[in-house]
């Protein structure tokens, strides 16, 4: 049951590398991107959007990846799965991979030429530190659904994606993107049965992470509230560029007042502030989205009962999808606005994702 990475000094537990330290059929261990244009960025390229993911799930046997583009109204998902195996350095699905070419700071992502039309072939650079975030745990009935460590950072792409006959050079002054590497137990696969969930009547999922990029630094937030507005979980920090030598500081509790088109809960702006210790106000941040793109639509995030995220496909499986629009998603799902950041004097590019799933008394949510 050796692998390469055997090799390496790295255990952690007294076990080959291959095995994890807990048998939770929803350990998982992936990569996330995505690509987003800034304000140099003019025309129709001003519609792009594209993420990328690659996730392991060893305890389910299973590694799948996708890469979901939205262009203007085309779009667009290559999906791959495939037996895990036991090189888990392989960080390839089919046509879609990793390449991890300097640890915390550059990677490749390629997806190979294919029938679906999207091709990639693209470097990330970071812009700012990887910044470890505050750990993800929550529970329910007892039952640990959320235990999971994740870092994040901004950065730059240089390369090429093609969308069908049009093609984008990726220059990392014009397109900017995110990325985030986590590993640990959230749901994933099939459903199982929701046993004493099902009396789970207040279940709701609010959600929002921001991820922004300014012209010295980088920011990022995370909130996650229950329906009563209980915090599960959140972070704020400001973090430094990359080899500058600068320290992390952190921004105080994050405060959100999030506005929507008036009966729905698509996003029309937000403002975030952030209070320190004594309750001074340490730093606030206007967002203005500019695109949304509908995150769950064909990617595996569990809305297809026959294609989630360390689903079982067989060996080695590909598909691709041209996406219907569904003028109803953000009533219920998690959708990533491109968005233009403004704290005092600066404007900076990133991502404000968002998702107010069921009730949410703040802001009106009943159901």
């Amino acid at each position: 049951m050796l692998s390469p990475l055997d090799d390496y000094p790295v255990h952690q537990i007294s076990e080959p590398m291959r095995h994890v330290g807990t048998s939770d059929r929803n350990f998982y261990d992936r990569y996330y991107f995505n690509i987003h244009g800034t304000g140099d960025v003019h025309g129709t390229e001003e519609e792009l959007f594209c993420v990328i993911g690659v996730g392991q799930y060893p305890n389910l046997g299973v590694a799948d990846a996708f890469v979901s583009v939205k262009w203007g109204d085309d779009h667009r998902v290559v999906r791959s799965s495939k037996t895990l195996g036991a090189d888990r350095m392989d960080a390839s699905v089919g046509p879609i991979r990793v390449e991890v070419v300097k640890g915390l700071e550059q990677l490749r992502v390629i997806l190979e030429p294919n029938e679906w039309g999207i091709e990639l072939d693209a470097v990330y650079d970071g812009f700012c530190e990887a910044h470890l975030e505050s750990r993800h745990f929550d529970r329910q009935f007892s039952r640990v659904i959320f235990d999971s460590t994740r870092f994040a950072q901004v950065g730059g792409w240089t390369g090429t994606l093609k969308v069908g006959d049009r093609e984008v050079t990726l220059t990392p002054d014009k397109w900017w993107g995110s990325r985030d590497r986590s590993w640990g137990i959230r749901p994933v696969g099939e459903s199982e049965p929701p046993g004493i969930r099902v009396t789970d009547t207040e279940a709701g999922f609010f959600w929002i992470y921001a991820p922004v990029r300014f012209e010295d630094h980088a920011m990022i937030t995370i909130i996650q509230e229950r329906p009563s507005g209980e915090r599960i979980m959140q972070d704020a920090h400001r973090i430094p560029v990359l080899g500058s030598g600068d320290e992390v500081t952190w921004l105080g509790r994050p405060e959100h007042d999030v506005r929507f088109v008036e009966g729905t809960r698509t996003v029309t702006d937000a403002t975030l502030s952030y209070f320190g210790p004594r309750g001074e106000l340490t730093a606030v941040v206007e967002v203005e989205p500019l695109l949304a793109f509908p995150l769950l639509l064909g990617s595996g995030y569990g809305l297809e009962p026959d294609w989630k995220h360390g689903m079982f496909q067989g060996d080695l499986v590909t598909q691709g999808q041209i996406v219907a629009p569904d003028p109803n998603y953000t009533a219920w799902g998690l959708t990533e606005y491109a968005a233009r950041f403004t704290c005092g004097d600066q404007v900076g590019y990133g991502m404000f994702e968002f998702a107010a799933m069921g009730p949410h008394r703040r802001y009106g949510f009943a159901s």
